[in-house]
């Protein structure tokens, strides 16, 4: 598969680019992508969610009345979940809502992404750039060029670039990774994925390992 580059000034520079087959044209696995992107979830959930039960609820223990005669239930405790500030019957504790998932299962899911933005044409090859100094009005220029002004679009480069990171920060709907950090829930959430020529190397010998 060839894919055409483009600078930033959305032209054509009429040089081509072939991508890998096994990561742009296999056909996507939604099972694997569905597991990646839950356990993406679940890892940006704090957990840290917390009730008091009925031993840590601050009341006394002694038996609040008798134990018949009274005409209702016999209770041995205010600290009673069924009574108003008891505890509360098997509340929530804080807990890691990580879940394990095989490391082929995570590669095989971030490569049907790539496939599946192929398929829908949904994949632009930029020439390597970068800006002289953190400047929103630069990447807002960028994206006007590339008529994706209002599209959701994720920018992939082969390293940290401060200047642009920042310079995309500010605007809504843009997002820039690295092939390093790039995931599945990003890939899936973009509509549109910008990957720098200089990247595509990098990632096709991290997922062809």
């Amino acid at each position: 598969m060839e894919l055409s580059v483009l600078n930033i000034k959305g032209e054509d520079t009429g040089k081509k680019v072939s991508v890998s087959e096994e990561i742009f044209g296999i056909e996507p696995n939604t099972h694997a992508i569905y597991l990646d992107v839950k356990l993406y979830l679940a890892n940006q959930r704090q957990g840290t969610h917390k009730s008091k039960e009925r031993a840590e609820v601050n009341h006394s223990t002694r038996k609040i009345k008798r134990q018949k005669g009274t005409g209702g239930a016999r209770a041995g405790s205010i600290k009673s979940p069924v009574f108003v500030g008891g505890g509360r019957i098997f509340g929530p504790r804080p807990r890691d809502y990580g879940f394990k998932i095989n490391r082929k299962v995570k590669v095989l899911a971030r490569k049907s992404a790539f496939s599946a933005k192929a398929q829908s044409d949904s994949i632009s090859v930029l020439e390597a750039f970068t800006f002289d100094a953190p400047k929103t009005k630069s990447y807002l220029n960028v994206l006007n060029s590339l008529a994706l002004v209002n599209t959701k679009t994720l920018l992939i480069l082969p390293s940290v670039d401060s200047n642009v990171y920042l310079s995309s920060r500010n605007i809504p709907k843009a997002k820039v990774t690295t092939v390093d950090a790039v995931n599945t829930y990003d890939l899936m959430y973009a509509d549109r994925l910008l990957i720098s020529e200089s990247a595509l190397s990098i990632l096709e010998t991290q997922l062809n390992k």
